[in-house]
């Protein structure tokens, strides 16, 4: 079942081109591990398509996608892999078991907008047993082609409290650690404030939804430089984002649902 995009605001808060992605140090690599070195990062400012609601054939000029990670690659074209990484999918409750943050009552904690129960990473332990669960999905998209991978709820820190930031950071450091073992790239997705904190981290390159929005894309550049790709969702702060950073990121307009080209809502527009 492909994953349907979550979107920032539930929360209050070709192949010459790829040929040419080459390593970029992140300002000045003093914070850039060799692990991350050794991997390619997007080409900046790319044509880029968020297909992770469902794959199609990349529109003219696009070199670099994003999909879920039970699609295939794009051909010739930088590949990122979307998996969720810090929620259950619907329905999915009886696959983790223990594994899933329970509140004061016993009862499983939800994200209500999407209808996903939160994974408990609070523990080293339990985090080893999660990671092992998510980073075989990473062994899925470096064995299709994949580039790189994008780790999506990053942020359930900053909207359930019995999860801390240290508990995210250092969760997303075991599956930063395994992406770069497998040879991909892994990207930040939303959370700003851990742009500059590439240490405690391991993240690559940033995938920020609504930045323009939020008024946080300066937030990304700060730690990421121009290694960040921007979806928006509205045409008013797409318009804003493509004003003040349009010459420097890949920025896209999309339909919230992330559909294909032929449906209803489908909408995709680029600076």
């Amino acid at each position: 079942m492909p994953i349907i995009n979550r979107v920032r605001s539930r929360r209050c808060v070709a192949a010459a081109a790829v040929a040419a992605a080459v390593v970029t140090p992140l300002l000045a690599s003093s914070t850039a591990s060799a692990a991350a070195q050794a991997v390619t990062l997007p080409p900046v400012h790319a044509n880029f398509d968020y297909q992770i609601g469902q794959p199609y054939t990349p529109p003219a000029g696009v070199t670099v996608v994003s999909r879920d990670y039970t699609a295939s690659p794009a051909a010739g074209l930088y590949n990122i892999c979307y998996v969720n990484a810090f929620q259950a999918q619907p329905g999915a409750e009886s696959e983790w078991g223990d594994l899933l943050l329970r509140d004061a009552s016993g009862d499983i904690v939800y994200d209500d907008g999407w209808g996903e129960a939160i994974l408990d990473i609070r523990t080293d332990a339990k985090r080893q047993r999660i990671a092992a669960k998510v980073n075989s999905w990473i062994d899925t998209c470096a064995s299709k082609g994949f580039n790189a991978v994008e780790p999506d709820n990053l942020d359930t820190f900053d909207r359930f409290d019995q999860i801390s930031e240290a508990n995210a950071k250092a969760f997303i450091k075991l599956l930063s650690a395994h992406a770069h073992a497998k040879g991909l790239a892994i990207a930040q997705k939303n959370t700003a404030n851990f742009s500059t904190a590439h240490a405690e981290t391991g993240l690559d390159f940033a995938v920020a939804e609504e930045c323009g929005e939020w008024d946080e894309c300066g937030d990304y550049t700060e730690g990421f430089g121009d290694n960040v790709i921007v979806i928006e969702y509205k045409e008013k702060y797409f318009k804003e984002t493509c004003a003040g950073f349009g010459d420097r990121l890949s920025v896209v307009l999309r339909d919230v649902d992330v559909t294909a080209p032929g449906s209803g809502g489908y909408v995709r527009k680029t600076c």
